[in-house]
């Protein structure tokens, strides 16, 4: 507590993060408006929260997949772009478990929580929102260094900047997204909490989108320049080679375009929570469907990955193959053991009943063995 109360601003009040004060978010609830019009949900999971608690289940399951499918190809063939493709797939299995913790944690059990817990639910999914986007960029610089400045897949100078750069964009993910429980927030200043976020400083919320929109205009840019240098330059290598760098462009476009269509929709509302006064703006009382929309692009990635990549799609099918034999090889060896054992048992049976029911065999009578001038003379009169 020593520490949040010397790194906080005069707003965030650190004393009373404590489980002692979990009337701080129902004040701030209803200083914001969260609260007008706000059906009373019991305790217990609704059907649409069981639903959305299977899709983030099965968004984690899935990125789980591709990690280890991307995992087993990168040891195979040491490219970098498979670093940087797993690094978002585990920002969206970061993401899959967040909104499942956001699930358990919403709705009448939101009032019971500290505001060290409330923000440490928040913050985690602005740490993988930021993880996300950091990702995207890890990428673009990847994809712009490789086309402008080729280096080998195993100089160790590459190996250096990537894993820097992936460390880096973790390290920056999760200072971003717990910015408020350092003391960024508003715990002690009512008039400039935000609505959607009620213990979020509306500063911080700008801040946010201001990094936010300068990591997707710089995504763009070094996108733009790949294009127009694969674009206009003929001698970039083997004809294979360029379309394989067009189609894991036109791949990571897509990864780009459908960030934004997804995760838009939350940024927009952002934007408009921060020009407008608590009360005054009646969608921000009812968002909840713009966090699951920007949730459900961790479940598009995968999909994108699988129609994009013939390799990532051929080491899926690989191990998902060597998934299912594994289980099939269990289950049959156990049955085909029990076969042989059986087919053993049966045949040794035959194998007595035969030898106690033919008749003895025949001795045959041996030949009278010849001398050796026998031998001869019958060889020479052949």
């Amino acid at each position: 507590m020593e520490v949040l109360q010397s790194l906080s601003s005069p707003g965030s009040c650190p004393h009373l993060y404590g489980s002692g004060n979990v009337s701080v978010v129902k004040e701030h609830y209803n200083r914001t408006g969260r609260l007008v019009n706000r059906p009373a949900k019991s305790e217990g999971l609704g059907v649409a929260e069981a639903c959305w608690l299977l899709i983030s289940v099965s968004i984690m399951a899935e990125n789980l997949v591709v990690l280890l499918a991307v995992l087993l190809r990168l040891r195979l063939r040491h490219r970098w772009v498979y670093v940087c493709i797993a690094n978002i797939t585990v920002s969206d299995l970061l993401t899959g478990a967040a909104y499942v913790i956001n699930i358990l944690m919403s709705g009448g059990r939101t009032f019971r929580l500290s505001p060290a817990l409330w923000m440490l639910r928040e913050g985690v999914l602005f740490v993988a929102l930021t993880a996300s986007i950091f990702s995207l960029l890890l990428i673009a610089v990847e994809r712009y260094t490789t086309m402008m400045r080729p280096l080998h897949q195993k100089s160790a100078r590459k190996t250096c900047r990537v894993y820097g750069m992936v460390a880096l964009s973790w390290l920056l993910a999760f200072a971003i997204g717990f910015l408020p429980l350092l003391g960024w927030n508003c715990v002690c200043q009512l008039e400039s909490c935000s609505t959607l976020l009620p213990l979020y400083s509306k500063s911080y919320v700008l801040f946010t989108l201001v990094i936010f929109f300068l990591i997707l205009m710089a995504i763009s840019v070094l996108y733009g320049a790949i294009y127009w240098h694969l674009r206009g330059s003929a001698e970039v290598g083997s004809t294979r080679t360029r379309l394989r760098s067009m189609r894991l462009l036109k791949t990571v476009v897509v990864i780009v375009v459908a960030f934004m269509l997804c995760w838009g929709p939350l940024f927009t509302l952002l934007l408009v929570d921060f020009f407008c006064q608590s009360r005054a703006c009646k969608p921000l009382n009812s968002s909840g469907w713009v966090l699951a929309v920007a949730v459900l692009n961790s479940a598009l990635n995968p999909a994108i990955y699988a129609l994009g990549s013939a390799e990532l799609r051929q080491a899926i099918a690989d191990l998902l193959r060597c998934l299912t034999c594994g289980a099939g090889t269990k289950e049959t060896s156990s049955t085909s053991g029990g076969s042989q054992r059986h087919s053993s048992l049966r045949n040794s049976f035959n194998h007595v009943r035969s030898l106690s029911t033919s008749p003895p065999p025949v001795r045959k009578a041996k030949k009278p063995r010849l001398s050796s001038t026998t031998s001869c003379l019958s060889v020479s009169t052949d």
